[in-house]
């Protein structure tokens, strides 16, 4: 009786610690799945970092790491355009050209590259205002006015016909893809942190989640410093706290 009872409670106790293992492996999985960029976000990520900052030696390597992992010619050369609205002409034009060199580089070594889809202009008379400013409030979720953009009204000009509009309306890259680089390379500047908590949230818009917030930090800590990545991963826990009240 004793010995059946035994044998019993081994088996009970043996199915928990299989299910409790179960729910562990397939709960992470699930995380895996759902709040982990993808490689070719990562390399996203970390080109934009990398640009911003001017680190020329790991750009190349970083660019030859998006290739293979799956980005197209024509996305990374989106990601390094877009970096001149976020880091200025100087960085954007250093990062294109150390990308056509490792092309080169690649080509002399057989290697050919996808070019993927190549980014399109907006149609000819598109109101451009308009349209910046209907992209603006789409990712932003608020119309965008006052403030600055009244002190300076042709920077809210700038950031609607150019930015939300030839930028942004250019394809290739999705928006969350645009906010990953831009969240990246915010992350990796200092003194900017009021324009990296407002692209925190349009991240969140386009459907980022924290955790995949919290990877792009960990990607800047690895590849730019340590202070950087604590001074975001500060703004992100501003509106993290934010959203819990």
């Amino acid at each position: 009786m004793k010995k059946n009872f035994l044998k019993t409670l081994g088996v009970l106790m043996m199915g928990i610690f299989l299910s409790n293992a179960y729910i562990l492996k397939t709960g992470a999985n699930t995380m895996n799945e759902t709040d982990i960029l993808t490689p070719r976000q990562q390399s996203i990520a970390q080109i934009a970092a990398l640009t911003a900052t001017g680190d020329m030696p790991k750009l190349n390597e970083a660019v030859n790491n998006g290739l293979d992992a799956g980005l197209s010619v024509n996305e990374i050369k989106e990601v390094l355009v877009q970096m001149y609205a976020y880091a200025g002409f100087p960085r954007s034009l250093n990062g294109l050209g150390a990308f056509q060199n490792v092309l080169k580089e690649r080509q002399a070594r057989g290697i050919t590259d996808k070019m993927g889809e190549a980014g399109k202009e907006l149609p000819q008379g598109t109101d451009k205002f308009a349209y910046g400013n209907t992209m603006q409030i789409n990712l932003t979720g608020r119309p965008v006015a006052g403030g600055i953009m009244d002190f300076a009204p042709a920077i809210d000009a700038f950031l609607k016909e150019h930015l939300f509009a030839d930028i942004f309306g250019r394809g290739v890259l999705s928006y969350q893809d645009r906010e990953v680089a831009t969240i990246a390379a915010l992350s990796a500047m200092t003194g900017v942190q009021s324009q990296l908590g407002s692209h925190i949230q349009i991240g969140m818009n386009t459907g980022l989640s924290e955790a995949e917030i919290t990877q792009i930090i960990t990607l800047v800590k690895q590849d730019v410093g340590t202070s950087q990545a604590a001074a975001a991963t500060e703004v992100l826990n501003k509106i993290k706290k934010g959203k819990q009240k």
